[in-house]
């Protein structure tokens, strides 16, 4: 009885690809620090819904390609019988209304989103997946699954709209890595491509390139705030920029928050988050590192073992990709927290393939 249990959880682990879920949660934190918020209890329902999401894509997507999988991979859980077709799309049907209903907890924007990311996925699984559109699709849920942390996270100065304005960028660059994962994937079971790995590598530089220039994220910087204590006259107004020799003035971010409180009340020093230029830096090289020697090999030798190989290590890079876009914005505590994943993604894929 043990072993059996031990083998039907086995087999739902690769169904669902649990490997690969450590790739999930630096979306929503990494939208929030490209927004400019801390992460809180909706950042935490932003990770909760992206997770059953994510998972209900896996499943869905090998109930749709169970009679190729029949042929090409037939160890999977499906063809090989493992797993009832049945089974997985009540899983991919449950797991996407669990994850509608988590976004939905952190507000009516956020649940916007992560409708439109549940179409997405069910778009790509059922028909998109094999058309030249299946790369721009994937990349546009996984840029969807960042604005969906951006919108729901809470804090700042901005509503959920400008917060995922603020977020574009750092989408745009998650979404281009994806778009060049998932066309390598698609060589994955029989190989053959020489131009998708290295137009993957290609594009796997040009975004660490641009993850760690300048900041994609700001964080909006809160003026000096002044809190009455007394029913006293209000406090002056703050005194205007010091003017330079030329007419000009200091810009905002050289000024220093007043260091004395004011007679009608105390004062709150200007926040301005410290882009972490050179941890970013560091981290977009972990990023590129990770699949550029796997992508290089399946080009040179693009057997479908090769190319595999590839396309998991693409989906670990998603991990120090996200760091680079937190420590660009600002966030070195949830780079850090997001780079410690990367153990663990690692240990957990050699049990379970991540692809």
């Amino acid at each position: 009885m043990t072993r059996r249990r031990t083998g039907r959880a086995r087999a739902w682990a690769e169904l669902l690809r649990v490997s690969a879920l450590f790739s999930v949660p630096g979306d929503a934190l990494a939208g929030a620090a490209a927004a400019g918020v801390r992460p809180g209890r909706g950042t935490l329902c932003a990770i909760g819904a992206s997770l059953c999401l994510y998972e209900a894509g896996m499943a869905l997507n090998d109930w749709a390609d169970r009679a190729e999988d029949a042929a090409e991979r037939p160890h999977r859980p499906l063809p090989s019988g493992r797993v009832a077709p049945s089974a997985a799309l009540a899983a991919s049907a449950a797991l996407t209304a669990a994850g509608l209903a988590l976004a939905s907890r952190a507000g009516r924007p956020p649940l916007a989103v992560a409708t439109a990311l549940a179409a997405t996925v069910w778009a790509y699984d059922l028909g998109l997946k094999h058309t030249p559109a299946g790369p721009a699709t994937m990349a546009t849920a996984r840029a969807l699954d960042l604005l969906l942390g951006a919108t729901a996270s809470t804090g700042g100065d901005h509503g959920p709209h400008r917060r995922a304005v603020h977020a574009l960028p750092s989408a745009a660059l998650l979404g281009a890595h994806t778009y060049a994962v998932t066309a390598v994937s698609r060589h994955e079971t029989q190989g053959g491509s020489t131009r998708t790995p290295l137009a993957a590598l290609a594009v796997t530089l040009a975004v660490a390139g641009a993850a760690s220039g300048e900041v994609l994220g700001a964080r909006p910087a809160t003026t000096a705030t002044t809190v009455s204590t007394s029913s006293g006259p209000p406090a002056p107004a703050p005194a205007p920029h010091p003017a330079l020799p030329s007419g000009r003035t200091l810009p905002s971010s050289q000024l220093l928050p007043p260091s004395r409180p004011l007679s009608s009340g105390r004062t709150r020093p200007t926040r301005r988050p410290v882009p972490s230029r050179g941890l970013g830096s560091l981290l977009a090289l972990a990023y590129a590192r990770t699949p550029a020697t796997l992508l290089l090999h399946a080009a040179l030798n693009p057997s479908a073992a090769l190319t595999e190989r590839a396309v998991g290590g693409g989906i670990r890079a998603t991990i120090p990709l996200q760091a680079a876009l937190a420590a660009r914005a600002g966030a070195p505590g949830t780079a850090l927290a997001l780079l410690g994943l990367v153990p663990a993604a690692r240990a957990l894929a050699r049990k379970v393939s991540p692809t």
